[in-house]
């Protein structure tokens, strides 16, 4: 390209190299872009910016997706009200923007075909030393369109039973272990699981956990985010307590669903 130097064809080279390039870096920030899940739902102004997220499997099911869809839009107008009055009570606290909050619901399990396990995980930013994130779950019966809990799979739930005992005693093992794994067996400790107790709305959040064996489950997960069981540091934690630890407690529908085991790296990235 010397012959060229300095001349119209060396502008018209460069120009068009150049041209290329931008080209390239908007075709591949407009991939990026692409690939971003729209919010299902979502209210943004200067007080709060709130969105929900419905994974594909969720939306796939249209009483599901329902369901999900009206307790998300429930969650994020409530959010944004109490967004709004604290800026008209001290708009200084939103002098760096509104707050953020952020649902996302995703499948999993799905068990005998109909039992489906959603978990739940929030995001939220009102401006404190750092982010909170919080996780719940959900068990729906694909067959009656409606959520239901695991009473149905056990003999008795009852607080402070030999069933819930025995969950929550496979609850603390599996959190020992997990915290052991972490280097962070000095939190394994009484204190830290104190919040946990052998009633069914205080053991944790729960799921049907996946199984080696299609259409079964391989015990339950307990589901618990940052500062739950351990410091925020930790992140989150997923106990699992396999259904052979359960098998004296199972009604027949229970012992019908469970069986197998947890596959492998069904526990990778559950933190």
């Amino acid at each position: 390209m010397s012959t060229f130097k300095g001349s119209p064809l060396r502008h018209a080279w460069t120009y068009a190299r150049r041209l290329g390039l931008a080209i390239a870096c908007l075709a591949s920030l407009t991939a990026a872009f692409a690939a971003d899940p729209r919010p299902d739902a979502s209210i943004k102004n200067k007080a709060v910016e709130a969105s929900i997220f419905l994974g594909d499997r969720i939306k796939a099911d249209a009483a599901l997706a329902a369901d999900c869809l009206a307790e998300g839009k429930k969650w994020i107008d409530r959010n944004a009200a109490d967004a709004a009055a604290s800026r008209r009570q001290d708009p200084a606290l939103f002098r760096d923007g509104g707050w953020t909050f952020e649902r996302k619901y995703e499948v999993r399990s799905v068990v005998d075909g109909r039992y489906v396990s959603i978990v739940r995980t929030d995001y939220i930013n009102t401006g404190g030393a750092h982010p909170n994130s919080d996780v719940d779950t959900i068990l729906w019966d694909a067959t009656a369109n409606k959520r239901i809990s695991i009473r149905p799979f056990f003999i008795e739930t009852a607080d402070n039973g030999p069933a819930m005992k025995a969950m929550l005693k496979g609850v603390i093992e599996s959190l020992n272990a997990e915290k052991k794994q972490r280097d962070a067996g000095d939190t394994a400790t009484a204190e830290w699981y104190k919040g946990l107790e052998p009633k069914l709305l205080k053991i944790g959040a729960v799921t049907l956990a996946p199984s080696t064996i299609s259409g079964k489950s391989s015990g339950l997960t307990f589901h618990y985010p940052p500062y739950a069981v351990g410091p925020y540091a930790e992140g989150g934690y997923v106990a699992f307590v396999p259904w052979a630890t359960l098998t004296p407690y199972l009604t027949a529908a229970g012992t019908a669903i469970f069986g197998g085991s947890r596959p492998k790296g069904d526990d990778d990235g559950q933190r």
